[in-house]
């Protein structure tokens, strides 16, 4: 496969995205982060900024030193301002990273005329200073091993800088620079502003380096914001159409403001549509895109949560709950899917919900190992929407499963009472036991209590059932408590749990030993065989 071709994957997750508010991570974690990057696959991982505080260089610094020496690490980049204190700094944190080839600088210098002044102040004029100050300090972190990246801050806003911005770029590349990125640093770039777009001004000047350093193996590389929504497009532009080899951003989307470009979008954009520019030679990522969803619920859950109509790590991107989409998913899982949702290591969920439909319901039903004929797959499908109506966002499928079991139940009571009397016990329901409907009375002779009356009935129409264990408890500590009882019977070897709560004991206890046996009789006449999970 022809190198020229590979988009580099940078990761700056662990540096700009941090910078975003409330997604800071503790040091674990950041490890963690750098070993999930290992089985991602990143071209690059910047891990931070080592001269901002003694925490964010211990963590570069350890990256640096247990992460770099694996077989599938990424390199390992610091950021720093050009200050003489900052690149020794960054320098040191990646010394551990040199001997396996795999650390690199990254500094920076705005260009931007606004930018210029307001992060320079009175050293903003002196741009002859500048230029050899960067030439002097990426000679110095060559001349210690390093990579070195440089980035005109600011570039898609460069303005008048156009000369200045050259020299910088020209400067560090003869010092031994061989990446030059070009950031659209407040993400305010746009295809539509002609000449002065960044793409464009980005073919400029790789133009000029390919016309001064023949032969040059310099990477162009790109960093967009998304305070437009445009930096995918952006990043694309760059890549598609301009100079770029490399593309700069988070898993996730995170960063500062609006955020990065999301790396998984670009991964899955570069995989399915660089073909249509060029079928004999298309782009292509080293990136796994299966391990990518597993890096992007880290994130969710260390960082910053994950919208969940976010593409390709959302919650909902494989989810659907629509009664039209999910019958033709079932028989084409892809119809509904622009992509295989495996490609990103993740799978279709269907949520069952209002607008669900009778296949839908089957297909969890028997999912779950219970049976769903066609004939009566719309009536349960009405019926568990009826038991959810107010669950207008979709229920769980062991949410779905509840009301199944409540369908299936061969003992539905309004009403239960009983009586006692010194030689005999009754039991009275009013309801469906079985198949009786409307007042079903049962009895005891003997001294036992309701509950023995009650499962002599059941014995009648559900035989084998035995009750091993029955247990009651307060629930309060007023003269108001309820009793709570758990009963548990067991049934060819299989033991179902019950439940039941009353403020008469005799009561929960009778509600516990008919909750179980509809358990056991629903699991006995309607379970299969093998669950279609187990068989797939």
């Amino acid at each position: 496969m022809d190198t020229s071709r590979k988009i580099k994957i940078f990761d700056t997750t662990l540096r700009d995205g941090q910078q975003c508010p409330g997604a800071g991570m503790s040091f674990a974690e950041n490890i963690r982060y750098a070993e999930l990057s290992c089985e991602v696959g990143v071209d690059v991982l910047e891990a931070g900024f080592p001269s901002a505080s003694k925490l964010d260089f211990e963590i570069v610094a350890t990256i640096a030193r247990d992460i770099s020496p694996r077989d599938n690490a990424p390199i390992i980049a610091g950021l720093c301002q050009l200050r003489e204190e900052q690149v020794i700094k960054t320098i040191e944190s990646l010394l551990p990273a040199v001997p396996q080839k795999k650390a690199r600088l990254h500094t920076y210098v705005p260009v931007s005329p606004d930018l210029l002044k307001a992060s320079l102040g009175s050293k903003a004029g002196d741009k002859k200073g500048i230029v050899r100050d960067l030439f002097n300090f990426v000679k110095m972190a060559v001349a210690e091993g390093l990579e070195v990246e440089f980035s005109p801050e600011g570039y898609s806003r460069q303005g008048d800088n156009f000369s200045f911005t050259t020299d910088l770029i020209r400067a560090a590349v003869e010092a031994g620079a061989g990446v030059i990125n070009c950031p659209d640093t407040i993400g305010g770039g746009c295809r539509f502003e002609g000449e002065d777009y960044f793409v464009n001004r980005m073919k400029q000047h790789a133009a000029i380096i390919d016309k001064e350093f023949p032969g040059n193996n310099v990477t162009w590389s790109t960093h967009c914001h998304n305070d437009f929504g445009l930096a995918l497009d952006n990043s694309l532009e760059a890549v598609f159409y301009g100079p770029a080899r490399q593309i700069e951003g988070c898993f996730g989307g995170v960063g500062e403001r609006a955020g990065n470009v999301a790396l998984e979008q670009c991964v899955m954009v570069i995989a399915h549509f660089s073909r249509c520019l060029n079928a004999e030679e298309p782009l292509f990522t080293g990136v796994k895109s299966s391990a990518m969803y597993r890096i992007l619920q880290f994130i969710s859950a260390n960082m910053l949560p994950t919208q969940p109509h976010s593409p390709i790590g959302g919650d909902n991107a494989m989810r659907h709950s629509s009664g039209g989409h999910t019958n033709a998913i079932l028989k084409n899982p892809r119809v509904y899917q622009p992509f295989d949702p495996a490609e990103v290591g993740r799978e279709i969920v269907m949520v069952f919900g209002p607008l669900s439909g009778g296949n839908h319901a089957k297909s969890i039903i028997e999912k779950n190992g219970y049976r769903c004929t066609d004939v009566e797959k719309a009536e349960l499908a009405q019926f568990i929407k009826t038991y959810y109506a107010e669950r207008r966002k979709g229920i769980t499928d062991k949410e779905l499963m509840k009301a199944y079991f409540d369908y299936r139940k061969p003992i539905d009571i309004s009403s239960v009472d009983y009586a006692k009397s010194a030689n005999r016990s009754e039991v009275t329901l009013t309801g469906r036991f079985f198949d009786q409907a409307g007042e079903i009375h049962g009895s005891n002779e003997g001294r036992d209590s309701a509950l023995v009356a009650l499962k002599k009935m059941i014995d009648e129409k559900f035989p084998g059932l035995a009750l091993t264990s029955h247990k009651s408890r307060s629930v309060g500590e007023s003269v108001h408590a309820l009793s709570l009882s758990t009963i548990e019977v067991e049934h060819q070897g299989v033991v179902f749990r019950g439940t039941g709560e009353d403020s008469d004991i005799e009561l929960s206890a009778i509600r516990a030993l008919i909750d179980a046996t509809n358990r056991a009789y629903v699991d006995s006449k309607f379970k299969t065989k093998t669950r279609v999970q187990d068989v797939l």
